[in-house]
Order: structure tokens, then C-alpha cells, then sequence
């Protein structure tokens, strides 16, 4: 699978190619902060095909936080790119930049439910996970 998208202001684009490790959406409050309000919808793709093809990212993680996910966005619109988990080498690509959001073609699994809202809405026959999968 090749997948390309970008930033909302045409900044920063990428290309990624492989196939998907894991789709799903998240609903731990962080998610939720960076959403606006939603459940963050992601493809996470192997790393070794994953490029930016155009533009410069900023990053940022917090500081206070032990293993923080490092967040890269557009340093012009904001629009966050992707997420890089410590311990987890996949990149994970946020669905709302590829070019194509059809690609993603729905969820396998939502994670941290534990934390959704009565607004999130979860299709029928989607693995439910309180916080992350066993492995």
C-alpha cells in the first residue's frame, strides 16, 4: 500500500508505504485534547516506509512525562502529522492528512474507551479495549 498526504496548508507532505501494523481510534484524553474533541483516528505504518517528501516538521513531547509520544506537526497550520511511541516503531499517521482518507477503511480496534465521551461513536463490531491491547 502507498499512501501520501499532508499538512492543511500544503507545508509539510509525506509518503508512506507498507502495509498497516494497526487502524484504530484512540480515546484517551490526550487524543481528545489534540482532536478538538474526537477520538483520534490513526494508521500506524512501518517506519522504514515512512518519508517526508516536502517541508520541515516541528516536535514536540512533554517534558514531565516518562516515555512520551513525540508529536510532529506543521510549524505553519498545526496540523499533526504523526505520533512516535517509545517502544512502538511504526509510525502513527493521523487518517484526517492522507490525500485519500478512504485508504484507511475503518477501524479493527478502539483503545482507551475507558476515557470516551457519550458523543464517540464506536461502529458495531469493533474490538473495544479499556487501554491499550494485550500483546
Amino acid at each position: 500500500m502507498k499512501i501520501e498526504g499532508g499538512c492543511y496548508c500544503g507545508a509539510v507532505r509525506y509518503a508512506a508505504e507498507g502495509e498497516p501494523v494497526l487502524k484504530a481510534q484512540c480515546h484517551c484524553r490526550t487524543c481528545q485534547t489534540f482532536t478538538g474533541g474526537a477520538p483520534n483516528t490513526f494508521m500506524a505504518m512501518p517506519a522504514e516506509g515512512f518519508r517526508y517528501t516536502k517541508g520541515e516538521v516541528k516536535s514536540y513531547a512533554r517534558p514531565d512525562k516518562e516515555n512520551a509520544v513525540t508529536r510532529e506537526f506543521c510549524g505553519t497550520c498545526g496540523t499533526q502529522i504523526v505520533a512516535r511511541r517509545p517502544g512502538f516503531p511504526p509510525v502513527v499517521l493521523k487518517v484526517g492528512t492522507l490525500d485519500d482518507p478512504t485508504q484507511f477503511g475503518g477501524p479493527q480496534m478502539a483503545i482507551f474507551t475507558e476515557d470516551a465521551q457519550p458523543f464517540h461513536g464506536i461502529a458495531e463490531g469493533v474490538m473495544k479495549f479499556d487501554k491499550l491491547p494485550p500483546r
